[in-house]
C-alpha cells in the first residue's frame, strides 16, 4: 500500500471512530522518519486506546502491521509506526503539551477535509 493511500485509510478509520481534530503533516521532504504524521485526539485514555486498537485492527485485516507500537500502556499518547506513516493518538492535554504541529511546522499541512465524514 502506498504511503498516501495508507494515510487516507488511517484518517478514515480514525474519523469513523470519532477521533477529534485529526491532522496530517507531510514530512517526507524534511526527514527520513516517515512520509506522513497522522495526529488525532481522544477524550479519554479509553478512547485513545480504542482509536489505536481500531487502526491496528482495520489495517491488520488488510495485511498491514505496525513496525512498532509505543505508549500503549500509558494510554495518553499511543504511537503506531507504519514506516511511511506514523500515527499519534493523544489525549488532548498531552497533545497540547507536546504540540507536534508546532514542532513540525515546516511540514506541509495536508487538506483531509474530503476524507472526513464527521464534519
Amino acid at each position: 500500500m502506498e504511503a498516501k493511500e495508507l494515510m487516507e485509510k488511517i484518517v478514515s478509520i480514525l474519523d469513523s471512530k470519532k477521533a477529534e481534530d485529526i491532522r496530517v503533516i507531510r514530512i517526507g521532504d524534511l526527514t527520513i522518519i516517515a512520509d506522513y504524521f497522522v495526529i488525532a485526539a481522544g477524550n479519554s485514555s479509553t478512547q485513545v486506546k480504542m482509536l489505536a486498537d481500531e487502526v491496528d485492527y482495520q489495517l491488520g485485516l488488510l495485511g498491514v502491521q505496525p513496525h512498532k507500537v509505543e505508549g500503549y500502556h500509558s494510554e495518553n499518547w499511543i504511537v503506531l509506526d507504519y514506516s511511511d506513516v506514523v500515527v499519534h493518538v493523544f489525549q488532548q492535554e498531552t497533545r497540547d503539551f507536546y504540540n507536534l504541529e508546532r514542532l513540525w511546522a515546516d511540514g506541509e499541512q495536508v487538506d483531509i477535509s474530503a476524507l472526513l465524514k464527521q464534519n
